[in-house]
C-alpha cells in the first residue's frame, strides 16, 4: 500500500494546533491538555510508522482519555498497548496548566485506559500484527483536546456552552476533512454517536460510508458485556472483517 503524505499531515496538525491554542473555555473547564503539542514525538511516529494511504476505515474516536492519548499521544493510546504491540515510545513533556489529580507521566504511567486497552486489544487478537490491522484501519481523534474539571473529572467536549463548542467543531471538522482526504478511506466508523455524527456533519453525505461501533468506555453497560464480540459483529455487518 502507498505511503501516507506525512508532510501534509504535519502540517494539517500544525494548522489545528494554531486554531486550538486561540479558543479559551470557561466553567466547569478548569484544565485543557492538547497532546499533539506536548506528546508530538509519539504521535508522529505513530503515524509514520502505521498511517497508509487507502486503508477500507478510519475508525473516528471523540478525544482522548486522562490515561490513554493523553499520556502517549496515540489515540485510545493505553500505555502498554502502545508500547508492545504498536512498537510506539518517545519523549513526552508536560502540559501547561497540569492538574494534580491528572499529572502526565507519558510512557511512565502506571493507569491502565481501559478503553485502549479494549481497542487495540480487539485489533492485535483479531489481526496478530499492527501491518494487518492498518492495511484495513486507521484510528484517530476527532478532537485532540482533553477537557477537566476542578475535580480532575472528564468533561467531554459535546457538554461545551455552544459559544465555546462552535469554534472547536469548526477547527475539528476541517482538520477532519483534511486527514480524512489524506488517509482515503471508503468507509469513517464513529467509535460511539458523537463521533459519527460529526463525521456526517464534517464530510457531508455521499461522500463516505459511515457507521458506528460501541463505544469501549467502561461507563458504558453495554461495552462492558462483550464489547470485543459487539464490534466484531458490528464491522463483519459492514463487511470489514
Amino acid at each position: 500500500m502507498a505511503a501516507l503524505d506525512f508532510g501534509a499531515y504535519e502540517e494539517t496538525v500544525d494548522r489545528l494546533c494554531r486554531r486550538l491554542r486561540k479558543l479559551r473555555f470557561s466553567a466547569p473547564v478548569t484544565h485543557v491538555y492538547n497532546p499533539l503539542e506536548y506528546a508530538r514525538a509519539p504521535h508522529m511516529e505513530y503515524v509514520r510508522r502505521h498511517a497508509v494511504r487507502g486503508p477500507r476505515a478510519v475508525l473516528l474516536g471523540m478525544n482522548p482519555g486522562p490515561w490513554g492519548m493523553a499520556q502517549t499521544g496515540v489515540p485510545f493510546g493505553e500505555v502498554a498497548m502502545v508500547r508492545d504491540w504498536l512498537g510506539i515510545t518517545g519523549a513526552v513533556a508536560r502540559p501547561k496548566n497540569e492538574h494534580a489529580a491528572r499529572p502526565i507521566e507519558g510512557f511512565s504511567c502506571a493507569r491502565s485506559e481501559v478503553s485502549g486497552a479494549r481497542l487495540w486489544g480487539f485489533a492485535r487478537d483479531r489481526f496478530v500484527t499492527p501491518p494487518r490491522f492498518f492495511a484495513t484501519f486507521f484510528v484517530v481523534n476527532y478532537c485532540p483536546l482533553v477537557f477537566m474539571e476542578t475535580s480532575g473529572k472528564n468533561f467531554t467536549p459535546d457538554k461545551l456552552r455552544a459559544s465555546e463548542r462552535e469554534p472547536l467543531i469548526a477547527a475539528c471538522d476541517e482538520a477532519l476533512r483534511e486527514i480524512v482526504s489524506l488517509v482515503g478511506p471508503e468507509w469513517v466508523i464513529g467509535v460511539g454517536q458523537f463521533a459519527e455524527d460529526r463525521a456526517k456533519a464534517a464530510l457531508g453525505d455521499g461522500a463516505f460510508r459511515y457507521g458506528r461501533i460501541l463505544h469501549p468506555s467502561p461507563a458504558s453497560p453495554a461495552a462492558n458485556k462483550d464489547w470485543s464480540g459487539s464490534v466484531t459483529k458490528t464491522l463483519a455487518g459492514y463487511g470489514l472483517l
